[in-house]
């Protein structure tokens, strides 16, 4: 394999960690696929294609998402950076088969289907890892991506693919033509120019919907800096981390005060059965607390199990007790007020690997190999709970995020539109200590509350604690392992944004166009002379 290919090959990798948050460099993804899209042209033989791709994109997996494997397992992250790998490989290697069949247009076009349609499904199965979609590139610069309202993150990734395939071309024109410095400033500049120019442009000119001041909520959020590794769920430790939790609540909480906010797993970390949370001692002490703050409703994080009735759909997931009966083990949210009706809500967005075997059900053996994170061993259940937490005196749904759920434009963009009016973020981010991983997490959260237009309550608990408005600025964040409360304000928005009304149309077109693409593929095997077409350009 020859020496410069490599080189690009890994140049390409480089640049998309540049340009990644929390990097400053982000104009740089709009020149991060121009070496692979040299390669393309130049590498013929299948195999050498294959290996400089999977190389560009293991540097950019490595390089931007290492501390996945900062855990008592790095071998899980050697797999997911290498497994992330091997797919975004596929798309390029759809490019190329296309390429080599039909016009030169219609192959760039499929490169950008191809890779909107890896994304789309890489959001759905069980293998999930939308980290590294393109349209999170942008999370640092919020003032560019205003329009992701109407798109979400898929309309960004479209962006990126078209600048780079644009400014590859204007390149690859300038080398063939011999064009001078002044014929490529007049003569082609503009294209590039146009192309990253109108979507910024269009971004200055959106703005969301003024705030409510009379509908200005108070919350606080408790950001307790617990280790989850040698702290949070250690035998015993329960009720002295509750003592811990009550005693920050209390020193900014007061009459105004409508949400307390607890972070992810901050209750029952060892578990507890559903249908005795009102007996715990945990839910009692918490009501206590509340009876002195009777309009304030607390949302924590909880580890909770639930025991199936025979007249009960029981999921692929559910394990079998000692009598016979079916249980599952939840990653919950739970919102408690000072009545007995505790609502509660099951994180259905689950880790490969950490919360989920993928495939369980085909796969029952593997039920056990699930890392311990979370205090219980094995995969999560994923039956929904509630859709969102009510509080009709206050006229505020709440829809409740948890940790990884947050990554996922289209769930939250789902469940934001039977009503949701505000977001609260639980998470727990010091698994992967101070690295990357939970400076991501955050920027990420600004991208969602672009696409919903709502303001985000964000509570972790070793940090980034912050709140988010509408129009993607994080307010008043923490600092990561420090102990801290944060009292400020919210506005429970009630507008619902195309992307929200609509769902992803960029990618479900995609879709389509990417079905069509594989079956002109398989037909142009067995009807001669399709495999050579021409098709007018």
């Amino acid at each position: 394999m020859k020496k410069p290919y490599l080189l690009l090959s890994i140049l390409s990798g480089v640049i998309c960690w540049l340009a990644w948050p929390t990097m400053p460099l982000t104009p740089l993804i709009f020149i991060a696929f121009t070496p692979l899209l040299y390669i393309s042209d130049k590498v013929q033989h299948r195999w050498k294609y294959f290996g400089l791709l999977f190389l560009s994109f293991l540097v950019w997996n490595v390089a931007s998402t290492w501390w996945v494997g900062n855990t008592t397992l790095p071998l899980s992250g050697v797999f997911a950076n290498c497994f992330n790998a091997l797919l975004m490989s596929i798309p390029w290697l759809g490019f190329k088969n296309t390429k080599r069949k039909l016009p030169e247009r219609v192959a760039y076009l499929s490169l950008i289907v191809y890779w909107l349609t890896f994304e789309y499904i890489h959001q759905t199965w069980e293998f999930s890892w939308p980290w590294l979609v393109l349209g999170h590139a942008f999370a640092l610069r919020p003032g560019w991506i205003q329009w992701y309202e109407y798109t979400g993150t898929s309309g960004g990734t479209l962006w990126v693919l078209l600048v780079n395939i644009v400014i590859y071309n204007v390149w690859k024109r300038a080398r063939l033509y011999d064009f001078t410095a002044k014929q490529i400033l007049l003569g082609e500049s503009w294209k590039p120019l146009l192309a990253i120019g109108i979507p910024l442009v269009i971004s200055s000119l959106i703005s969301p919907p003024p705030d409510d001041p009379a509908r200005s909520t108070e919350v606080v959020i408790v950001q307790p800096n617990i280790d989850p590794y040698d702290e949070k769920f250690s035998a015993g430790a329960a009720m002295d981390q509750l003592a811990k939790f009550l005693h920050l609540t209390e020193e900014k909480t007061d009459s105004n005060t409508r949400y307390i906010i607890w972070p992810e797993t901050a209750l029952f970390p060892q578990g507890a059965w559903e249908h005795e949370l009102n007996y715990q001692p945990e839910v009692i002490a918490i009501r206590e607390m509340l009876r002195k703050y009777p309009k304030a409703k607390l949302i924590s994080g909880a580890a909770t199990f639930k025991r199936y009735t025979a007249t009960e759909e029981i999921p692929m997931t559910a394990r079998t007790l000692n009598d016979g009966s079916r249980w599952d083990a939840y990653n919950s949210a739970v919102q408690i007020d000072t009545s007995r009706n505790i609502q509660i809500y099951h994180k259905y967005e689950l880790v490969p690997g950490a919360e989920l075997v993928p495939y369980v059900g085909y796969l029952s053996f593997m039920q056990s190999v699930a890392l311990d994170f979370g205090g219980i061993t094995g995969s999560y259940g994923r039956m929904p709970g509630v859709e969102m937490f009510t509080n009709p005196a206050d006229s505020i749904n709440v829809f409740p995020v948890i940790c990884y759920e947050s990554v996922f434009s289209n769930y939250m963009a789902t469940h934001i539109k039977p009503g949701a009016n505000l977001l609260v973020i639980i998470t727990n981010d010091g698994w992967w200590g101070n690295t990357e991983g939970h400076r991501q997490h955050l920027q990420y959260a600004r991208i969602r509350a672009i696409e919903t237009r709502r303001w985000i309550a964000r509570c972790a608990n070793t940090g980034i604690s912050a709140v988010i408005d509408p129009a993607g600025n994080v307010h008043d964040p923490q600092p990561y392992w420090k102990q801290a409360v944060l009292k400020t304000t919210v506005t429970p928005e009630a507008g619902i944004t195309f992307y929200v009304k609509n769902g992803d149309l960029v990618s479900k077109a995609a879709l389509i166009f990417c079905i069509l693409l594989v079956v002109h593929a398989l037909l142009s095997r067995f009807i001669p002379g399709l495999k050579h077409a021409e098709i007018n350009q």
